[in-house]
């Protein structure tokens, strides 16, 4: 089964349980200052999840593109990606686990053929929290999964949540496939990383309300989320033993045997840079094609963007590729991802610019790294073994983006070598360091849904709409990021606004909130919303039901929501700081205060 016959399954099959299909959304979080990516289905839901009504209802289903960088430094295997796509399907307050475990069942076994004596699935074992999960094991058995392939395993196996200190959260049950392969010890169960068993599908009852206190309590209206990415379980129904043998890799692969005369599967040092090269320019080719796209940067979503493409041309270069090459590769995906994602074509021409640019940018950043080696010779040469450091080989990777590589054939050049192991300790120290800041952004997935953020979330509005005023209609929101404490607004304009402009803005802002302006959601179609001028990025599909806020005659736009009743609640807003974001992208920072 191919990747497109396994989304249309999917859909297909729970808008037959009468789901409805949404669209998935942008890659740029919306209000969520814990995330630089979407990760996973659930965050655009992230308000409904938190008891927002959904305008499509209680059952949905839809496919999102997701990102996770915490991995970078290990793509390059037969399992690590950075972008993907998720198959997800959600109860806002409606079936619970014994749907949601008889339809994930029937799924794989009538749909998609999966040897039902083949799977295995993981339950919460249970804790001082919260009780064993003796209702998910209760389901599977009625199905006829034995009790000895039934695993109960710990909060950090089978547990969601909370994704800060409080808030919704339970047990998940993961459903795994024997793959055939020996055991790799006595010990090795469903969750093991040898390979023996291959995780195909995860659903999150999130039944419970983390309080202050550390106690658990039962949530109100619990919810169901679920996610089964696409890259994986093809390769697992292809046979294959990398999703990198699939068809959504291998034409890409195909581009770069011909653009270097490589061969893949001969050598591992070219299989690792070939398969870098494509997972990084994919990834690259969405972000920058996103609706929200951004451009590469030295903060935030555009230093991840910078460090992917960089990655990929220092391995351009192992393999012997000279000058731009990025928009070759960067076209297949464009070509293969077309239908399903129109917006990469839409940018086509963008994408391609932004690409060749950073080429050329890294280029001249390969020279700066010469020239502080250059600079470093002297002094290292006093060391009576003529080694370099590698806390040193490392500073040249990290700051200048300077392949190890690279400074192992200079230092060659001076009759030195490298000390590689010293280097590779600092980056693993680095890689070690970079993933628990990942881990902790991804355990924060929720946004807070606070009195102050929704005041913060509300106020976003008016600035958009003031800003449209004051710059031109040209303005359009590219990012958000909202905390209790302030805001943080990108949206596309290419110059630096002038006093007067952020004082318009601020005034414009302020006498909406002085109007004390009711808020009022109306939930029409996307066809609806544009006839009637609300501001949004229409990626919906036709027909899809949406939330429009209005406050007063000031500001109508498509929105997930938490609002305020009336703007007056507000306080005043002013602006902190304006500054550039990325090219043609402006970033304000604001805040609301009492007085």
């Amino acid at each position: 089964m191919k990747a497109e016959e396994l989304r249309t399954k999917y859909i297909e099959f729970f808008v037959s349980n009468d789901h409805k299909e949404i669209s998935g959304k942008s890659l740029i979080p919306e209000n969520d200052p814990t995330v630089l990516f979407t990760t996973a289905g659930m965050h655009p839901l992230v308000p409904y999840i938190l008891g927002e009504v959904h305008p499509a209802g209680k059952r949905l289903t839809n496919v999102q593109k997701c990102i996770r960088t915490g991995d970078i430094d290990d793509v390059g295997d037969a399992t690590h990606l950075t972008f993907f796509e998720m198959l997800g399907n959600w109860s806002l307050g409606d079936y619970f686990k014994k749907e949601a475990i008889n339809m994930s069942y029937n799924f794989l076994k009538d749909v998609i053929g999966i040897d039902i004596n083949k799977l295995s699935v993981t339950v919460f074992q249970g804790d001082e929290d919260a009780p064993c999960d003796n209702e998910s094991i209760g389901y599977w058995k009625d199905l006829g999964i034995p009790e000895n392939r039934i695993y109960k395993l710990p909060k950090k196996d089978n547990w969601w949540g909370p994704a800060g200190q409080t808030g919704p959260c339970g047990p998940d049950t993961e459903m795994f496939v024997d793959t055939g392969k020996e055991k790799c010890s006595d010990s090795c169960i469903p969750g093991c990383g040898c390979g023996k068993y291959f995780e195909i599908w995860n659903n999150v009852f999130m039944q419970y309300d983390k309080q202050e206190d550390g106690t658990f309590k039962p949530l109100a209206r619990p919810c169901v989320d679920t996610g089964m990415g696409v890259e994986r379980t093809i390769t697992m129904l292809q046979g294959k033993n990398s999703v990198y043998q699939t068809e959504l890799f291998t034409p890409i692969i195909k581009k770069l045997e011909d653009l270097s005369g490589k061969k893949y599967g001969v050598d591992d040092s070219t299989d690792m840079s070939i398969r870098i090269i494509c997972d990084h320019i994919r990834t690259s080719t969405f972000i920058i094609g996103d609706d929200k796209g951004v451009q590469p940067s030295n903060i935030g979503q555009g230093y991840i963007l910078r460090r992917l493409l960089r990655r990929a041309i220092r391995h351009g270069k192992k393999l012997g590729l000279e000058g731009n090459f990025c928009s070759k590769p960067s076209e297949i995906i464009i070509e293969m991802y077309k239908n399903q994602y129109p917006e990469l074509l839409e940018r086509k021409d963008l994408i391609f610019s932004v690409l060749e640019t950073e080429e050329e940018k890294f280029g001249l950043t390969l020279k700066k790294g010469e020239a502080e080696f250059e600079k470093l010779i002297p002094n290292l040469k006093k060391n009576p073994k003529m080694i370099i450091p590698g806390r040193v080989a490392f500073n040249l990777f990290d700051t200048y983006g300077f392949p190890l590589e690279l400074t192992e054939e200079l230092a060659q050049e001076e009759g030195m070598t490298v000390d590689r192991a010293g280097f590779d300790a600092a980056f693993e120290k680095h890689k070690e360091l970079s993933k628990q800041g990942a881990d902790k952004i991804f355990k924060g997935g929720l946004a807070d849904d606070s009195e102050m953020s929704t005041k913060y979330h509300t106020a976003t509005h008016l600035l958009h709409k003031a800003l449209k005023i004051v710059l031109g209609e040209h303005v359009n929101q590219k990012g958000s990021n909202i905390t209790s404490e302030r805001l943080r607004f990108d949206f596309s304009h290419h110059d630096k606004m002038s006093d007067e402009e952020i004082k318009a803005v601020e005034d414009l802002v302020n006498k909406a909130i002085q109007d004390n302006l009711p808020v009022s959601m109306e939930t029409m179609s996307v066809e609806e919303a544009k006839e009637k001028g609300a501001m949004a990025l229409f990626s919906s599909k036709y027909g899809e039901q949406v939330k429009v806020y209005q406050m007063g005659d000031f500001s109508l736009e498509v929105c997930g929501g938490p609002h305020v009743e009336r703007t007056g609640t507000l306080g005043v807003f002013r602006i902190k700081k304006e500054q550039s974001s990325a090219a043609g992208v402006r970033r304000i920072k604001a805040v609301l205060s009492d007085k």
